[in-house]
């Protein structure tokens, strides 16, 4: 399992309609991240991992390089946005469900793009 370094408050106790995981990753695979099919294999298997419901997909390649694609899930999205050249890629899930399936989205999108470091943000989503 990988270190959370966290920033950004969640209260113990809230009212929030969701969480917000924004992910920071460095010193990733170049070919995990210029491949849609990759990126889009690695965001199914977090949902899928987290048991969340895939409702729509959409994913693009530009060119020459990078990748930006997004899960809809019945629990709110799972969305990658890439840069091969820095070997760098932009992860954000927001859910409305039990935030734990953050952590499992996090831990398998870190091991899928070999993350070398990476950091994270939650954010409580909602009224206060």
């Amino acid at each position: 399992m990988s270190h959370r370094s966290s920033t950004g408050t969640v209260p113990a106790e809230t009212t929030a309609v969701g969480y917000h995981l924004l992910l920071d990753l460095h010193d990733c695979r170049y070919d995990s991240l210029d491949s849609v099919s990759k990126v889009e294999k690695l965001l199914r298997a977090a949902a899928d991992a987290a048991g969340a419901t895939i409702v729509n997909s959409a994913f693009h390649h530009f060119s020459p390089q990078g990748v930006s694609g997004v899960l809809v899930i019945a629990e709110s999205h799972i969305a990658a946005h890439t840069w091969p050249e820095c070997g760098y890629a932009a992860i954000d899930c927001f859910t409305c469900g039990d935030r734990e399936i953050l952590d499992r989205i996090e831990d398998l999108i870190v091991e899928g793009f070999r993350a070398g470091s990476h950091s994270r943000r939650l954010l409580s989503r909602g009224p206060q």
